[in-house]
């Protein structure tokens, strides 16, 4: 069977158009190409807070850590400098 140059571009032109309609169809079925509903919009404000509160806990955290940390540090430094006065 021959397939003459038309038919052949006829084919070639379809099966272009074929996958050009297929990546389309992925892309408007892709969730995150999906409009944002109010819902979303609250959700991402809601996330937004506890992230917030999340970071200032942790700060906070941090700080009460960091202030243990130095008073031990100064305890540690008295007691050196109490047994050298020792010695």
């Amino acid at each position: 069977m021959s397939i003459n140059q038309s038919t052949r571009n006829q084919l070639c032109a379809a099966l272009i158009a074929a996958c050009l309609s297929s990546v389309a169809f992925a892309q408007a079925s892709d969730p995150a190409a999906a409009p944002v509903t109010h819902a979303d919009k609250k959700a991402a404000k809601e996330q937004a807070k506890a992230d917030k509160k999340s970071s200032v806990a942790q700060a906070k955290a941090d700080k009460k850590k960091t202030e243990a940390q130095a008073d031990a540090d100064e305890e540690n430094a008295e007691a050196k400098l109490k047994d050298a006065k020792k010695q």
